[in-house]
């Protein structure tokens, strides 16, 4: 027996050896890979980035458009680059847009803009508006083409700014309008024997309506189909006076859709072109021989003289010299995503780091008026909370706050953008949904019907409370006044601030969501405007003459500012060479392991109170 177990240890220790070993090979060839690429980038130097002389810029939009990109560890987005993949929701930073359309307007090297939109996935009507009037500015100076084998809804709104559109003979254009669906999981949860309990407060909180219902509540579709009424109306005012056509020529009832696709043949490219949404149709081959007659060839793939979007933005973001100045400034902080408790990456607010940003514009002595530029559905009053706080403190200091509403500034959205100086809401902006709600699920029944049963002793009523026991019905009642409590808080702030009672803001709240210029209507902002309204009303607040303006990021530590440098550009640039054609299994082992997979981030209020708007989404 001691020989059998002493052959039992040895082999365990040999297979332990063999697996410490193989570990530090793969960690050590991979670390050298990494050494090597170092070395061919920094001995190689940067490509020069080149923009074409007498060339068209190619703005090829590929995402989202955002206000501010989610944060990508630095590591992650080497490989993604380093392997020339794209992120899996790749997103579009609207003031790079802007800030290129705005260089290529004057710049002598460009000649033309072409609009390659077919990777747009959409962002919000504030954003397209906000690249439509740059599109429009560039459109004074220079010619713009929109091509394209089909147009979605919002990448035909950018795409009516061109002064030239094509689309493929095969192709089409289709206007959906604007909806909200969502799934109901009442018959499951019961098959599942889960118990949901609901907290709220509000006749339009919706929220939670997936949990309880099967199908949406009448109050609820009333709420939402006056906000995506109005909505839609604004995309086809602006889009119809872009292009130039009857505002009814939006075909919304599937039988005049019918008519008009049958007289046209069964031809959804003749149909466009029959109802005055395309120019021309043509071929890839023609609408590539004109613009070669425009701005010439070129010797890469597409055989016309572009110069990128890419190019365009890497030439003109070049980073120049940190100057300190004591210049006045008007801070811009942005607070885009769910408001969650904590310190969260940027895409995401959270209550600690966005209350941070806030302290940071606070304290800076050259800093005189700060502007919030709010993207958020909301989330957990506890966070929200304290960013208000933060507001309250700018204030304090004599430092204006003016708040430019994006897409979203609803529940906690609204929350943290109530207290400021002044509102800015764009007319599709949504906001509002002034509610408050709790949720959590028991599986006491569930466990039962497994057969399972919990049971014991505590020393109080409150100990022991979980989701494996039922809830106490006392326990649910002070949950209920709890909500209660944060919802009264929520009006008499909002009511303090806008300056309205209680009574009024309830009668306007109850969790229901408004458009832009519906809540301008009913004085929840103050006037409908963008980013640059909000900024020149900071500075007027202030006093102010001259300034600059800026966004307020928060300080990378020293470790994070290493690996940010360590996986910079050149680094890239020289993997690639290490990486394009390689065939390695254990590049793609590494590959595999080292991408990231973005989590979806649960809701983490301390009190498990949220003020949030999940029917704020237009689809």
């Amino acid at each position: 027996m001691a020989a059998k177990g002493s052959w039992t240890k040895s082999l365990f220790v040999g297979l332990w050896t063999v697996l410490n070993f193989a570990r530090k090979l793969v960690f050590n060839l991979f670390f050298l890979v990494i050494v090597i690429a170092v070395i061919i980038a920094v001995s190689s130097g940067e490509k020069p980035v080149q923009v074409k002389p007498d060339s068209a810029l190619l703005l090829s939009l590929n995402g989202n458009l955002v206000i501010e990109k989610e944060q990508v560890e630095p590591f992650a987005q080497f490989m993604q680059e380093a392997f020339g993949e794209e992120p899996e929701n790749p997103e579009v930073l609207v003031r790079d847009v802007v800030k290129v359309l705005e260089n290529a307007k004057q710049d002598n090297r460009i000649k033309a803009l072409v609009l390659d939109l077919s990777g747009l996935r959409g962002g919000g009507l504030d954003k397209l508006r906000t690249v439509a009037a740059a599109i429009d500015d560039f459109k004074a100076e220079k010619p713009v083409y929109a091509i394209g084998d089909y147009f979605g809804q919002d990448q035909y709104y950018l795409a009516a700014h061109a002064d030239h559109i094509y689309l493929n003979p095969m192709g089409g254009v289709m206007f959906e309008g604007y909806g909200r669906f969502n799934l109901y999981f009442e018959k499951l949860l019961e098959k599942l024997k889960v118990t949901t309990h609901i907290f709220r407060v509000g006749t339009y909180k919706s929220a939670v309506e997936p949990f309880i219902r099967n199908d949406m509540s009448d109050a609820a579709k009333e709420a939402n189909r006056v906000w995506l009424d109005t909505y839609w109306q604004q995309y086809k005012s602006d889009v119809a006076a872009a292009r130039g056509v009857d505002i009814n020529n939006f075909d919304e009832s599937l039988d005049a859709l019918l008519a008009k696709f049958e007289a046209a043949d069964s031809d959804f490219a003749k149909y466009a072109l029959e109802n005055g949404w395309v120019d021309a149709l043509k071929t890839r081959s023609q609408v590539r021989q004109e613009l070669v007659d425009l701005v010439g060839t070129n010797d890469d793939e597409l055989g016309v003289n572009f110069t990128p979007y890419r190019t365009y933005l890497s030439a003109v973001s070049r980073p120049l010299p940190k100057i300190e100045n004591n210049n006045d400034k008007v801070a811009i902080v942005v607070a885009k995503g769910e408001i969650l408790d904590g310190t969260q990456p940027a895409g995401t607010i959270g209550g600690e780091s966005t209350a941070a940003l806030l302290r940071q514009a606070r304290i800076d002595d050259t800093v005189k008026a700060v502007v919030m530029q709010v993207d958020s559905p909301g989330g957990s009053s506890f966070a929200s909370e304290i960013i208000r706080q933060e507001v309250l403190e700018l204030q304090a200091a004599g430092k204006p706050v003016v708040v430019s509403m994006s897409t979203y500034a609803a529940s906690g959205g609204y929350w943290i953008s109530a207290p400021a100086d002044k509102i800015f809401a764009s007319p599709s902006t949504i906001t509002g949904s002034i509610g408050v709600f709790g949720m959590f699920m028991t599986f006491e029944d569930s466990l039962d019907y497994l057969g399972v049963n919990v049971d014991g002793v505590a020393s109080t009523d409150i100990a022991g409370m979980s989701a494996m026991r039922e809830l106490d019905p006392r326990f649910g009642q002070i949950l209920q006044r709890n909500v209660e409590s944060a919802y009264n808080q929520f009006i008499t702030m909002v009511g303090e601030n806008r300056d309205m009672t209680p009574e009024a803001v309830d009668k306007i709240a109850q969790g229901r969501v408004w458009i832009g210029s519906q809540a301008l209507e009913l004085g929840l902002v103050d006037e409908l405007g963008d980013l640059d309204d909000a900024i020149a009303s900071a500075a007027e607040m202030a006093e102010l003459d001259n300034y600059e303006t800026f966004y307020v990021q928060r300080i990378l530590s020293p470790q994070e500012m290493f690996w940010k440098e360590f996986f910079g550009q050149a680094l890239v640039w020289g993997a690639k060479m290490q990486f394009a054609d390689s065939d390695s299994q254990l590049l793609k082992m590494v590959k595999n392991l080292m991408t990231e997979v973005n989590a979806v981030t649960s809701l983490n209020d301390p009190k498990g109170v949220y003020i949030l708007c999940l029917e704020c989404k237009v689809q």
